[in-house]
C-alpha cells in the first residue's frame, strides 16, 4: 500500500513538472510565439462575456472520463471566430464545439480563472486563449470541408428521439486529418433533427423541406457522393464519447459566404460602438502635459475597421484593463488626433495586426504607459457610452472574482 501511494505521489509531480516545464508563459507588452501555444478542443458551457471568459468541457482523445471544466480567461489580444468571421464571446452560443490554442497567463496572479496544475488532460495549465473559433471558422481558415456520404433516416438510426414528426436521424461525413494536426478527423456518425438549420444560398431549410423537394427520402438511408459541406457541431448525450449533434449543415459556398458576412457586420457594429482594442508601445513627452502615444492594434479584426485609422483624423482614446473594459470611454477618453499610421513588414505576430497608430493629445492618463491595454477610436466611429454593466466600476462589478469557478 505504501509503495502504491508512493508510486502514485511520483507519477503525479513528474507529470506537474512536465506540464510547468512544456507550458509557455507569455511577457506583459509582448505577443507571444504561437508556435509555444498548446491547442484544445471542447463544448462551450459557460461564457461571462463582459469579462471575456468562460468555461469548456474538453474533449480528448481516448478519455471517457467526467472531470472538471476548463476555465479559460482570453489574453487581451486574443482572438475570436464564429461563422468564419471575427466575433466576441457573446456571439457564439452556448454548446458550441471551439477549437482553441492557449497559454499560461501572463502573471497568475492576476488570472480572472483559478490557475491549473496542469496534471490531468482534461484540466491543462494552459487556461488563456490566444485563439477561440468554432468548426465552420476551423474549417475555412485549415481549407477544408466535411464530404458528406450519406443521410440515415431510418428509424434504427435514432437512439435518442427528439422530433415530434420523426424526421431525424444521422449525417455520415468524414474530414481529413494529418497526422499531428488538430480537430476532428475521420469518419463520424453526427445527429440530424427538426432544431437542424439547413442553409443552402440565402434559404433557411429543415430536414421536411428536402424531403418535400426529394432530394432526400424519409425513413431510408440516403447515399450522396460526397458533398463538400461545412458544419457546426454541438452537445450530444454521448459527449464523452465524442459524438455531436449538428446545429447547422451549410451545404454550399454561397450559403457559408451569407452565414460569414452576418456575422462580419455584427462584428463591426459591436467594434464600432466600444471601440479598438490595442496597447501602447510607447509615449513621447511634450513640454506641457501634451504627448504622442504609439499604440499596437490587435488582430482578428475586419479590415474596413482598421481602414478607418488615418493620418491627420481626429480620435479618441480610453484606458482598459486586461478584458478589455474600460471606464467611461466617451467622458474620460482623451481627446486627440491620429499623426501616423504605419505597417510593419512581414507577417505579423499572432494577435497582432501590425499596424501602429500614433495618436498627438494634450493631455494623458496614467493608463496610458507602455504595455498597458486602451481602445482607441477614429472619429467617423460612434461617441457612445458603452452598457452600463460592461463598465469597470459602474452599476455592478460583475463577478471580478474567479471564486465564481471554484466547485
Amino acid at each position: 500500500m505504501i509503495r502504491f501511494l508512493l508510486l502514485s505521489f511520483i507519477a503525479s509531480l513528474t507529470a506537474q513538472l512536465w506540464a510547468e516545464e512544456e507550458a509557455f508563459r507569455p511577457e506583459q507588452g509582448k505577443f507571444p510565439p504561437i508556435g509555444k501555444a498548446k491547442a484544445y478542443r471542447g463544448e462551450l458551457v459557460f461564457v461571462d462575456h463582459v469579462n471575456r471568459r468562460g468555461s469548456l468541457r474538453l474533449f480528448v482523445d481516448g478519455y471517457f472520463r467526467e472531470r472538471r471544466l476548463h476555465h479559460f480567461a482570453m489574453l487581451p489580444y486574443g482572438m475570436i471566430y464564429y461563422r468564419g468571421a471575427p466575433a466576441d464571446l457573446r456571439d457564439v452560443p452556448l454548446g458550441t464545439i471551439l477549437y482553441g490554442e492557449f497559454f499560461l497567463p501572463c502573471d497568475p496572479k492576476l488570472s480572472a480563472v483559478p490557475n491549473s496544475k496542469g496534471t490531468d488532460p482534461a484540466t491543462p495549465a494552459e487556461n488563456h486563449a490566444i485563439l477561440l473559433e468554432d468548426d465552420l471558422s476551423f474549417c475555412l481558415r485549415q481549407g477544408k470541408a466535411w464530404k458528406l456520404r450519406g443521410v440515415d433516416l431510418t428509424k434504427e438510426s435514432v437512439k435518442y428521439s427528439t422530433s415530434s414528426n420523426g424526421n431525424e436521424g444521422h449525417l455520415m461525413a468524414s474530414l481529413d486529418r494529418k497526422e499531428g494536426e488538430e480537430g476532428l478527423g475521420g469518419e463520424h456518425r453526427v445527429t440530424i433533427d427538426g432544431s437542424t438549420r439547413i442553409w443552402r444560398g440565402r434559404e433557411l431549410l429543415g430536414i421536411d423541406d428536402l424531403i418535400a423537394e426529394g432530394l432526400w427520402q424519409a425513413k431510408e438511408k440516403n447515399s450522396i457522393a460526397d458533398l463538400h459541406v461545412q458544419l457546426a457541431l454541438t452537445w450530444h448525450p454521448r459527449y464523452l464519447y465524442q459524438e455531436f449533434h449538428t446545429a447547422d449543415l451549410w451545404l454550399n459556398e454561397a450559403a457559408v459566404k451569407v452565414a460569414q458576412e452576418r456575422q462580419r457586420q455584427r462584428h463591426i457594429r459591436f467594434i464600432r460602438l466600444r471601440w479598438m482594442p490595442a496597447w501602447v508601445d510607447a509615449i513621447e513627452y511634450g513640454n506641457f502635459g501634451d504627448a504622442n502615444v504609439t499604440v499596437t492594434l490587435f488582430g482578428g479584426m475586419d479590415e474596413s475597421l482598421y481602414a478607418d485609422f488615418k493620418p491627420g483624423s481626429g480620435g479618441q482614446m480610453a484606458a482598459a484593463e486586461n478584458t478589455l473594459r474600460t471606464y467611461w470611454p466617451d467622458h474620460d477618453g482623451m481627446e486627440g488626433k491620429i499623426v501616423a499610421v504605419e505597417k510593419t513588414e512581414g507577417e505579423p505576430p499572432f494577435g497582432s495586426s501590425g499596424i501602429q497608430v500614433k495618436f498627438s493629445m494634450n493631455l494623458i492618463l496614467e493608463g496610458f504607459r507602455p504595455g498597458r491595454i486602451v481602445r482607441i477610436r477614429p472619429n467617423n466611429w460612434p461617441k457612445n457610452k458603452p452598457p452600463k454593466e460592461e463598465l469597470i466600476g459602474d452599476f455592478e462589478t460583475r463577478w471580478p472574482s474567479p471564486d465564481i469557478f471554484k466547485q
